[in-house]
């Protein structure tokens, strides 16, 4: 310490000692000097020092404990305080709660699909994280479980394929989850889902269920519906259900295949008999068509030929009607005349007179030169 410094507090201890002896008079400046000493400025730092700290832990406590959670969209938020559920939803945005005291669980309300297939098992999702209301990783997406095996009227089992869309309504998420837990969608989904087709199926035999296929999936449709509805609260809304797939026996596999192999044949057959009787009326059709035909031009033919024969009757009968002897003699002279001038041109023609006269002369050209013209009377 500096030689001033101990100089200072040197005159100062004996007159502070005598100070706290005397009167309150001197006590009072005593206190001043001693208070001033302990005001000086490096007297506030650890005041300040302790708010900083205490500030610190508090950010410290605030992210560590985090008091507060994000409600994405497509989820509702159910706040459970010292162990019970707030019945009215939280939507998405930011929340806060009090930490020990109360915590908020994200409930994913998106529409979700549940497939019963033998193909694949894998559950596929939002990519969203764990909620600790699900045991899956990916909650709320795509889940896949095994095919429903069912027996068929006759015992034989058949697997079915089914797909089964819904989702949780938000409205009652608070009371479905405290009712049914964490794993309602086994409880209300699968257990009815599978409740529902062993029921509808079993009532076929396999062979009928091909055959039968949309009216058993309108039924699943239905009572599925009808059941999910009945629950109280109506915790789920259904969205749809397809029928997928109908995996029979091998051996009703292979009876199937033979009687539609043999109902097409039918079939074929009755299609060439169809054709061969259509050809067969078509042949006779135009079989008739050509006799009809034929009868028409032989009847016209005829028709032609009887009028002919009747108007050559009708002149012949005017014809005979017109003549007389006088006429047929005039007839006969002009032939002569005809045949006379004839001789000048050809000196071998030979002549034919029929007997009596009565019809006119015929000649005929003759090359032979040694006969000479007859004539007669």
């Amino acid at each position: 310490m500096p030689t001033d410094m101990n100089d200072y507090f040197k005159k100062k201890k004996p007159a502070s000692n005598n100070q706290s002896n005397t009167g309150g008079g001197d006590n009072k400046g005593g206190g001043n000097s001693g208070g001033g000493f302990n005001m000086s400025p490096m007297g506030g730092s650890p005041k300040i020092l302790q708010g900083v700290i205490v500030a610190v832990v508090l950010i410290f406590l605030f992210f560590i404990l985090k008091p507060f959670t994000i409600i994405n969209s497509g989820e509702v938020g159910i706040k459970v305080r010292t162990g019970k559920f707030d019945n009215t939803p939280l939507q998405p945005g930011l929340h806060f709660y009090i930490p020990v005291f109360e915590r908020i669980l994200p409930v994913n309300t998106r529409i979700r699909l549940i497939v019963y297939s033998n193909l694949e098992r894998d559950t596929v999702g939002d990519n969203y994280a764990k909620s600790s209301l699900s045991s899956e990783t990916f909650e709320g997406g795509l889940k896949k479980n095994p095919s429903i095996q069912v027996l068929d009227k006759r015992g034989l089992t058949v697997n079915i394929d089914i797909a089964v869309q819904y989702q949780l309504r938000a409205e009652s998420a608070a009371l479905t989850i405290e009712k049914w837990g964490s794993s309602w969608e086994e409880k209300i989904i699968n257990s009815q889902v599978r409740e529902v087709v062993r029921d509808v199926v079993g009532q076929y035999t396999a062979e009928q269920l091909p055959e039968m296929r949309n009216e058993i999936a309108a039924a699943i449709t239905t009572k599925i519906s009808e059941k999910i509805v009945s629950l109280e609260g109506t915790p789920v809304m259904l969205s749809s259900v397809e029928l997928r797939n109908i995996d029979l026996p091998q051996k009703i596999k292979d009876q199937i295949e033979r009687v539609q192999i043999a109902k097409q044949e039918v079939t074929i057959a009755e299609q060439q008999k169809e054709q061969a009787k259509q050809e067969a009326l078509k042949k006779a059709e135009i079989a008739k068509g050509e006799a009809e035909r034929n009868r028409i031009e032989a009847q016209g033919q005829a028709d032609k030929i009887r009028i002919e024969a009747e108007e050559q009757a009708k002149a012949n009968i005017l014809i005979s009607k017109s003549l007389s002897d006088k006429l047929l003699q005039l007839e006969q002279i002009k032939t002569q005349a005809k045949f006379n001038e004839a001789l000048k041109e050809n000196r071998d023609a030979q002549i034919f007179l029929t007997p009596g006269g009565a019809v006119p002369n015929i000649w005929l050209d003759s090359k032979d030169k040694k006969r000479s013209t007859a004539t007669g009377n």
